[in-house]
């Protein structure tokens, strides 16, 4: 089984969520491509089994510049038959914006004809131990679709 687990950040916030993704599907020994948003095409993901994106917030809801035009052609790609996830992390500071990209990614997926494999995870600032514990159920949840 393969993933391929894209990140977008300004802080390291999302490198560390995308690190322990990775870590966790590595454990269940999944091969995994990880790698930054301005350097991934969407086309890797039709080489995988498992998609996943994190990215961050910026602002009041605004995507990640650097991933403005990978965002784009998320949606008009077809995924059908891959299982998809999204997790990122955002600052509860900007209340009704918080992770809005999160959502907003996993929206673009849905476009895509993929398999929603886990529920998003929203993360505030840098993942502490609860989240890691969220990330590890998340990429479980995704193994089990991706069966």
């Amino acid at each position: 089984m393969k993933a391929v687990v894209v990140y977008a950040t300004i802080t390291g916030n999302n490198e560390d969520v995308a690190d322990i993704i990775t870590d966790a599907l590595e454990e269940h020994n999944v091969e995994v491509e990880e790698s930054e948003i301005s350097t991934a095409d969407v086309a890797d993901f039709e080489n995988a089994d498992i998609c996943i994106v994190c990215p961050y917030t910026y602002d009041e809801g605004a995507l990640p510049d650097e991933g403005l035009d990978f965002y784009d052609d998320l949606k008009e790609t077809n995924l059908k038959g891959k299982v998809y996830g999204v997790a990122g992390s955002g600052d509860t500071y900007y209340a009704e914006y918080y992770c809005m990209a999160v959502d907003k990614f996993g929206k673009a997926f849905d476009q895509t004809g993929a398999t929603k494999g886990a529920e998003n995870v929203h993360i505030n600032l840098t993942p502490d131990e609860d989240d890691v514990k969220k990330l590890d159920q998340f990429v479980n949840d995704l193994l089990a679709k991706a069966k």
